[in-house]
């Protein structure tokens, strides 16, 4: 598995980032390698990436500037040559200690998704999701719990095949759907945020997320699907 770890900004984040992962890695039945892809900070994370990465299963990516979120998920799927792909953030919010419930049952279905379900958040950003989560079930009605929970399992041939737009990392579960996948949800552990700071607010968890449902659904309803019954190619 690759687990792809997004960085902007998160230098008080990464001793800890890096202290977790080798724990982990060192205990999983599963191998694994870390894929950061530093998506343009200028808080001098790199520079502890770069150091990090001296270790054999750490790997990075540098982005020239800040592209988002979404692009630097794409960018490390891009770049993942394994059976599998993780998602996690840096904050640490989840534990990669939660990938081996995940990898249970990754051998059932294309997505193991994460959801938290005793969240620790600050009550804003509580009723924030809550509410973006509920529009975006309203208008795509994919039935996933939680899709902002930045703990996932992926196939990769499955996850290199679904579109890619700015904003697609809230509707993974929903393109992998477009592309015949099926998914399951699991319960999985939720921290307060100790360091650093959120790069989410009232805009890109309600108003963005609003405006990219009506994208999906437009994207939905002309989405080329076919099943080839015969050919002598």
């Amino acid at each position: 598995m690759t687990i792809i770890v997004p960085i902007y900004n998160e230098i008080d984040n990464l001793d800890r980032v890096e202290k977790t992962f080798l724990e982990y890695l060192a205990q999983s039945p599963t191998k694994s390698q870390v894929l950061f892809v530093d998506d343009g900070s200028r808080d001098g994370s790199f520079e502890k990436i770069s150091k990090i990465c001296e270790h054999p299963d750490f790997h990075f990516i540098k982005f020239r500037q800040n592209r988002g979120l979404s692009t630097a998920i794409k960018a490390g799927i891009d770049h993942a040559n394994t059976e599998l792909i993780g998602y996690i953030d840096a904050d640490l919010q989840t534990t990669p200690f939660d990938f081996d419930k995940l990898l249970g049952e990754i051998n059932t279905c294309d997505a193991v998704i994460g959801y938290r379900a005793k969240r620790k958040d600050t009550l804003s950003k509580k009723i924030q999701s809550r509410i973006a989560n509920a529009i975006r079930r309203k208008l795509i009605d994919d039935g996933v719990i939680d899709t902002g929970c930045p703990l996932k399992v992926l196939r990769t041939d499955k996850v290199k095949k679904i579109p890619f737009f700015d904003g697609m990392h809230r509707f993974i579960p929903a393109l992998l759907k477009l592309e015949g996948g099926e998914i399951k949800q699991m319960e999985v552990q939720h921290f307060e945020r100790i360091a650093g700071q959120s790069k989410f607010n009232i805009f890109n968890r309600s108003i963005k997320p609003l405006q990219d449902a009506f994208a999906y659904r437009w994207m939905r309803s002309r989405y080329i699907r076919y099943e080839i019954e015969q050919t002598d190619i």
